[in-house]
């Protein structure tokens, strides 16, 4: 089990009170921390702030999140938690069309793949998930869940 907080306003430019908004993304994390007790993470853009708590199971040493995927001048940050059940054949698919991966996590599988193929790879997933991606060029910031919801995702506006 892991933990999926964050934040996003187009008004408000985090980056001007960075220490702020890391200190909201800490206690976020410190709320969830009985979630994933194994590592702890955050991210902080402009208009968007991700944390993420860890409880460590696959990819140990690279699978650190939020994870931030760049290709050309698309830049996109996921935080994740659950497990997809079909990572194999979706990255072996993914390689053929030429996508290089860094890690063996699922995370990245689906970072790449909406970089690759936009928010309807979610489509595509099988298994039980909740993530947020932050989408830098276009300012969006997507939330998926599994089609069951046996990974709870939560949003306030």
């Amino acid at each position: 089990m892991c933990g999926v907080a964050g934040f996003t306003n187009f008004v408000i430019n985090y980056k001007e009170e960075p220490e702020k908004w890391a200190g909201i993304l800490d206690k976020m994390n410190q709320a969830q921390k009985h979630r994933g007790p194994d590592e702890e993470g955050a991210f902080l853009s402009e208009h968007c702030g991700l944390s993420h708590v860890r409880l460590s199971i696959i990819d140990l040493e690279t699978g650190h999140q939020p994870m931030t995927r760049q290709v050309g001048n698309h830049r996109c940050t996921i935080s994740y938690n659950g497990e997809l059940y079909n990572m194999r054949q979706l990255r072996q698919e993914l390689m053929s069309e030429g996508v290089v991966f860094s890690t063996t996590s699922d995370t990245e599988v689906i970072l790449a793949g909406y970089m690759q193929h936009g928010r309807e790879f979610v489509k595509r997933l099988n298994g039980i998930f909740a993530y947020a991606i932050w989408d830098e060029r276009l300012k969006h910031l997507l939330l998926f869940r599994d089609r069951a919801g046996v990974k709870p995702l939560f949003y306030g506006k």
